[in-house]
């Protein structure tokens, strides 16, 4: 079913196998922030993009494989799309029950996540019985995972920088002006 998509694949993965290494500098801009707690905003927010990111590389590599058949292929899209909806269920929860979570943060953590692994395991059906719509829906869905992860590691490097900002103002004040 994905003869002739070699190329996107080649790229979709690369360019997720990247963009997880540049998360890596954004989390050392976080230091200091991040925790290792249940229930703590990294928890909520930074593992899952890696998670994401990951789960688009997980297929990219699953499509390129030669030795796979059409249904070897849907059984690891659904199985995968299956265990990332039951995630992505879980951090929709965390995400909505975050009282000062903007819109865009619940759409971009929270919804988008859930719609592209709802369309990818209604790809996994498709493609198991070999429709052509299986592959291009598939594409999309890894495609949104992708660029609503790009828009989600933004928004956490932002906010990892306007702390480390916040604190070396508050740092910088405190020396300039020391308490009598």
């Amino acid at each position: 079913m994905l003869d002739g998509w070699h190329e996107f694949y080649i790229l979709l993965g690369t360019a997720s196998a990247a963009l997880v290494a540049l998360l890596f500098v954004a989390a050392s801009i976080g230091v200091g922030y991040i925790s290792i707690a249940r229930g703590s905003p990294t928890h909520t927010y930074t593992s899952p993009i890696v998670f994401h990111y990951t789960y688009v590389l997980f297929l990219s590599l699953a499509a390129l494989m030669p030795i796979n058949t059409d249904w070897s292929l849907a059984a690891t899209i659904a199985v995968s799309a299956a265990i990332a909806l039951g995630y992505s269920c879980f951090i929709f929860a965390r995400v909505m029950r975050g009282s000062a979570v903007d819109l865009d943060d619940r759409l971009g953590y929270g919804a988008s996540p859930l719609a592209a692994y709802a369309a990818a395991l209604a790809a996994s059906v498709f493609i198991f019985e070999r429709s052509s719509i299986g592959p291009p829906l598939l594409a999309g869905a890894l495609i949104l995972l992708l660029l609503i992860n790009i828009r989600n590691a933004w928004d956490l490097t932002l906010f990892f920088a306007q702390r480390r900002n916040d604190g070396n103002a508050r740092a910088g004040s405190t020396e300039s002006n020391p308490a009598p």
